[in-house]
This record gives C-alpha cells, sequence and structure tokens, in this order.
C-alpha cells in the first residue's frame, strides 16, 4: 500500500495529538514537520521522530507532502489553510477555522473551488457513543427534540497563574472559553440532534480580571509553577465562564454553561438530550457509558460494545466491549475517514468527517454568541 505523506505544522498541544492518531493509520506517514524556525523544527522533528524539518515555505514547496495539519494558534489557521490549498495540499485544520465569518467564507469557497479534501478537527464527535447518539435520533429511538443541558468544564485556568496564548485575543479572537471548547459542545449538539440553533442568549464572566503571565516558558497542561518574579501582570477581556439559553429550529430550546475555571474539571464535556420518546446522556470523562432515560420503564446503561450498537457506528470502534476508547481514539477515527477520501483525491459530495462548512457553521455561532453578550439580548443565528 502506498502511504499518504502528510506534513504537520505546529508542535504545540495538539500537534503532538494529531500525530500519534495519524501513525495509527495504515495509510499514512507523517513525513514532514514545520516550525516558526529551522532550528525549533529540527529539535520537535528529532524528538518525534520526523525525518524531515522545515519552515512553512518549505514545507507548501515538496511535492510529495499531499495533505497538510494546521495545528498552531487561531491567528495563523486562515493564512495556512488558504496557502496549503492553493499549493494544492489537501487541509485538516484545528478549530476553529478562522478568526472571522469573512476568512471562513473565502476558506469554505477554495476548498470547494479546488475539490481538495478539507476537515476541521471536531474530533469529539467521534466517541462512539456519540456516532451512537447521532445514528438513534435518526432511526427515530429518541422522538422530537425536546431540549438540551450542555456543559464543558475545565480548570487549566483556574488559578491567576494560569497562562496560554489562548488568553491573548491577538492570538486566539474575542472569545475563549465559547472559542475553545463551547465551539466543540456547539458542534457536537447540533450534529447529533439535527436541529439548528437560531437564537442565542449569552452572558460572559472574567473570574481573574488580571493574570500573572509567565516569563519563563510553561508548556500547557504541565503543571509547572515559576517564582513570583518570574510573572508580569497582563489584564484579561476573555470568558473565563459562560452561560448560553438556545432557541433551536423545531421551536424548543437548550441551555450550555462553558467554563475554564471549575476546580476537578479536567476536560469534561457532558450532554443531555432529551426527546419525545427518550433522554441520553453522554459525559466524556466516561466516555464509554451512554445513559438512556426512559418515562415508562427501567432506565438503561449502554457499554460501545460493537455488537451492541447500531451497525452505522460501528465503524468508529476498534476494540471489543469492555476494552476502553478515549480521546486519543477520537482523532485516528476521524482521520480514518478524512484520509479515505485523500485516497480517492478529492472531497466527497457528502463528506461523513466535519468540514471547512462546518468550521463556518461554529465560527458563526460563536460570533452571535459574541454579540449576544456584548448586548445582553437575544440574538438570531442567520
Amino acid at each position: 500500500m502506498s502511504k499518504i505523506n502528510i506534513g504537520v505544522v505546529g508542535t504545540g498541544f495538539i500537534g503532538p495529538a494529531h500525530i500519534e492518531a495519524l501513525r495509527r493509520l495504515p495509510n499514512t506517514n507523517v513525513l514532514a514537520l514545520c516550525e516558526v524556525t529551522p532550528e525549533l523544527a529540527r529539535q520537535k522533528a528529532d524528538q518525534l521522530g520526523i525525518e524531515r524539518a522545515c519552515t512553512f515555505e518549505e514545507l507548501l514547496s515538496m511535492d510529495d507532502i499531499q495533505a497538510v495539519h494546521i495545528c498552531t494558534p487561531n491567528f495563523l489557521h486562515y493564512s495556512q489553510s488558504k496557502a496549503a490549498l492553493l499549493a494544492g495540499k489537501h487541509v485538516v485544520c484545528e478549530k476553529p477555522l478562522a478568526k472571522d465569518l469573512h476568512e471562513a467564507e473565502e476558506l469554505v469557497q477554495l476548498a470547494k473551488e479546488t475539490g481538495l479534501v478539507n476537515a476541521v478537527h471536531f474530533n469529539l464527535r467521534y466517541y462512539p457513543l456519540v456516532r451512537q447518539m447521532r445514528v438513534m435520533r435518526e432511526k427515530g429511538e429518541l422522538g422530537e427534540l425536546y431540549s438540551v443541558i450542555g456543559s464543558y468544564l475545565q480548570d487549566w485556568l483556574f488559578y491567576e497563574t494560569d497562562y496560554n496564548w489562548r488568553l491573548e485575543p491577538d492570538k486566539s479572537g474575542d472569545s475563549r472559553a465559547i472559542a475553545d471548547i463551547g465551539s466543540h459542545l456547539m458542534d457536537l449538539l447540533e450534529y447529533v440532534t439535527g436541529v439548528k440553533t437560531v437564537a442565542v442568549m449569552a452572558d460572559f464572566n472574567t473570574i481573574h480580571k488580571t493574570r500573572k503571565k509567565p516569563l519563563k516558558p510553561v508548556e500547557t497542561y504541565s503543571g509547572k509553577m515559576l517564582q513570583p518574579e518570574d510573572y508580569a501582570d497582563v489584564p484579561i477581556n476573555t470568558e473565563d465562564h459562560a452561560n448560553v439559553l438556545l432557541k433551536f429550529d423545531n421551536g424548543n430550546r437548550g441551555v450550555i454553561t462553558v467554563s475554564q475555571v471549575s476546580a476537578g474539571r479536567k476536560n469534561q464535556l457532558k450532554i443531555e438530550i432529551s426527546g419525545a420518546k427518550k433522554t441520553f446522556a453522554f459525559d466524556s470523562e466516561s466516555p464509554n457509558q451512554l445513559w438512556i432515560g426512559n418515562r415508562d420503564g427501567y432506565n438503561q446503561t449502554m457499554n460501545d460494545d460493537p455488537s451492541l450498537v447500531h451497525a452505522e457506528a460501528r465503524s468508529v470502534i476498534s476494540f471489543p466491549g469492555g476494552h476502553n476508547e478515549g480521546f486519543p481514539d477520537t482523532s485516528k477515527q476521524m482521520f480514518k475517514e478524512v484520509y479515505a477520501a485523500i485516497e480517492a483525491g478529492k472531497q466527497p459530495e457528502n463528506p461523513t468527517y466535519p468540514t471547512f462548512a462546518d468550521g463556518y457553521r461554529e465560527l458563526l455561532i460563536c460570533e452571535k454568541i459574541l454579540e449576544s453578550n456584548r448586548k445582553q439580548a437575544w440574538v438570531e443565528v442567520e
């Protein structure tokens, strides 16, 4: 089997996660690693066992690189995705797709014109029981959607000394908690339920109005602490916590809460979807179980056993029941679908994976949530 050669751009938290997932597929070869300087690229490439180290411009000039993964800070996603498409490369981009709707719309159009495979890394769709919820809904087992209660809680920015580039609007945009993790929740909500969000009412809160920025490097999620003299005070204008009311196109309602300052919650996405027949409840920190609620009978707990789920969900399960699959497996399962399309050479008519168009949709909802918070009023989503 000939393998697809890949270049990965960026080596923060998520870049190595992409690389690890790609190495678990039989038809992919991570051949090149790109960083801001040749020296850093070589250092990271050696650490990760990747043959080529390069700058972004060098990566685009490599004719044997067929696909590029954009794993850089948010403000680079648009320019790097555009350049990769224009260079004839298939593109997998981290979310958000861009910093504003105009940029995202341009990328959607360019991807359509080129016919190249394009995907946004909404990998949380690929927990097997998330796919199972969607299939159950499609088969009518949920019934008409009544309501959604969702939350995404983390504690990695709990202390005022916790700091990351995502706190800086020039690098990450005007929203943080909603854009960073709320985007996953909103994407998953529409993916599973099939409804569209048509109006939002948001209220943000910044717990730490000033944070202490380290004057020395600290890796994301490392837990390392510096000394008081190693910090500089920085004013913070993006949200630590957000609540959003939602109206859906079927006339019913939902609510989500997003926080990056919830002690003890390391990375917990929870969603409870109530319909006319059943309720589904999923927790990403216990991703191998799905709670199913019934009004007139016993409640149920379902495991991600391929012999128990619907046939349409089996493709995202790699192991027998009782063998837990988690966060790293979601990227592998997503990339498996993306690279099947890349093997075919073009974007399929109805992709099973999240595309640039899905990235545009997430950005649209995020911008309306930001507008609602500014106005402290309901805002319609076009």
